[in-house]
C-alpha cells in the first residue's frame, strides 16, 4: 500500500524538519512514504483545494483535531483493514495553520485526530509520521511499541 502524506508548508522548525527527517528515514524498510508539501499561501479553503487534488484517487484521511480518536490498537486494526481490502494508496492531509475546512472534512473518507488538544502543525507532521510508523512495525511485529 503507498502510504502519502501531504501537508500544508514545509516545516520551518528545526525540530519538525529533523523529526521529518528521522522518521522518513525509518520508515524506508516498510516502504516509505511519499511526503508532499502543497503551497500554505490563501485560505482554509484554497489549501484544501490543494490538498484534495495532490490526493485525487487515495482513500483520503484528514488530520484534524475534530476528527476520531485512536488508540494506536484501533490504528493498526484499521491498517489491517485496509490492507486486507485492497486499498492501493492512502493520503493523510495535514492542513497549515488554520487546520482543516468543513468542505476537506466531509470530503475525506475518514477524519483522525492525533489527540484532542490544539497541536501545532509542523508537530503534527512529526507525530503522524511517528505514529505510521509505529503501526509498520506492529505489523510486523517488531518489539517498538510496547502496551
Amino acid at each position: 500500500m503507498e502510504v502519502m502524506v501531504l501537508a500544508a508548508g514545509k516545516p520551518s522548525l528545526a525540530y519538525a524538519r529533523s523529526g521529518v527527517e528521522l522518521y522518513r528515514e525509518r520508515l524506508c524498510p516498510f516502504g516509505g512514504v511519499k511526503l508532499h508539501y502543497v503551497k500554505s499561501t490563501g485560505g482554509t479553503s484554497e489549501v484544501g483545494e490543494r490538498l484534495l487534488a495532490a490526493s485525487e484517487g487515495c482513500l483520503r484521511i484528514a488530520v484534524d483535531e475534530r476528527g476520531k480518536n485512536l488508540t494506536t490498537r484501533e490504528w493498526e486494526a484499521q491498517w489491517r483493514d485496509w490492507e486486507l481490502h485492497s486499498v492501493k494508496r492512502i493520503a493523510f492531509l495535514i492542513g497549515s495553520a488554520d487546520g482543516h475546512s468543513e468542505q476537506l472534512r466531509e470530503t475525506c473518507n475518514l477524519v483522525v485526530s492525533l489527540g484532542r488538544h490544539t497541536m501545532q502543525h509542523e508537530l503534527a507532521l512529526v507525530v503522524l509520521l511517528e505514529q505510521i510508523y509505529r503501526i509498520r512495525t506492529l505489523l510486523v511485529g517488531s518489539p517498538y511499541h510496547r502496551d
